[in-house]
């Protein structure tokens, strides 16, 4: 197959982000049941973070080869021939690239279509009411199904059935929206679509959907610390409420972009013996320390960068394209 120099790149990009992203993937994939239960071990906002890096792992490494090493060499030691050949493997392993990022894409589309329609359709059948306490007017919707979710990517708006705002009692509504709020803070749902955004290991295939399942499971629990914030009367609040909403039936299916009070029926008996247990006071995090760790982690990988993209570096990359390109 004879490609055109532009067209081999892009051929070469999806190449090695496939085989890199693979290689990584299996790895954290192997990893996986021993990292979920370090990750047990720790905090549940811990745990969270952990599981969330490893679940994005394989894309960033993948990511960062093709940006700052399979480009640069290719477009400074490629001569600019107008055509060349290409062979099979590079080719069959540049489709199955571009067909990851393809099903992915889709995927993350068809998510946030779900995710406006779905917030469209509650505004619609609701109405925006103010709440005590609340900040900003929630979507009140009129609906026996018990609904209590945090809905939308960049700017959530809080969405609650009348029936769940009439079964709650005041204290366990306090406590349900600061379940509710501790997902808004955290950019729960910011996180998923960014999961949803990441390519799987092969096309159409979704091996690293037991880190998701774990992740989703942490981010619950670190909500309820968060809500509850060591507070054992609060804690037993938000646990009567987790019982009310789910004898109260099952609430409708909400999209991927969203965060719901009662996530899975699976979860429920571990979340309600976590809450009636004492639980230690979570700190909150200083606003001080996450643009300092931001900072670090973008120096580290413009250091990390800059001694890669050498001219010898780029150079034993050339070579390696080369193998792969032929």
């Amino acid at each position: 197959m004879i490609l055109p120099y532009l067209l081999r790149l892009l051929c070469l990009c999806f190449a090695s982000f496939f085989v890199l992203n693979v290689a990584a993937g299996l790895l954290v994939c192997i990893s996986s049941k021993s990292a979920i239960r370090f990750a047990a071990s720790r905090t549940p906002r811990r745990a969270a973070r952990l599981l969330l890096g490893l679940r994005l792992l394989p894309v960033v490494l993948a990511l960062l080869f093709v940006l700052e090493l399979c480009v640069p060499s290719y477009l400074w030691l490629e001569p600019a021939a107008t055509s060349e050949r290409v062979g099979l493997v590079c080719g069959v392993l540049g489709f199955l690239g571009a067909a990851t990022w393809l099903n992915s894409l889709a995927r993350t589309a068809q998510s946030l279509f779900a995710s406006f329609c779905h917030h469209r359709l509650c505004r619609f059948a609701g109405q925006e009411a103010p709440l005590p306490g609340e900040s900003s007017p929630v979507v009140l919707v009129e609906n026996e199904a018990p609904l209590l979710a945090m809905s939308g990517l960049f700017r959530p708006r809080l969405l609650i059935s009348r029936s769940v705002l009439q079964s709650l009692s005041a204290a366990e509504l306090d406590a349900a929206l600061a379940h509710e709020h501790a997902h808004r803070t955290s950019r729960d749902n910011l996180k998923r679509f960014l999961m949803q955004l990441a390519p799987d290991i092969f096309p159409f295939l979704h091996p690293l959907q037991t880190l998701e399942r774990a992740w989703s499971q942490f981010a619950e629990w670190a909500a309820d610390d968060q809500a509850t914030a060591g507070d054992s009367g609060r804690a037993v609040s938000l646990a009567a409420a987790l019982v009310q909403v789910a004898r109260m039936g099952q609430g409708p299916r909400l999209p991927f972009l969203s965060t719901s009070l009662l996530a899975s029926d699976r979860d429920l008996s571990a979340r309600v013996n976590r809450l009636l247990e004492t639980l230690p006071v979570i700190p909150a995090p200083t606003a001080e320390a996450r643009p300092a760790l931001l900072s670090a982690g973008v120096l580290l990988v413009g250091s990390m960068a800059a001694l890669l993209a050498t001219p010898a570096t780029l150079a034993v990359v050339h070579e390696l394209l080369e193998l792969l390109l032929h």
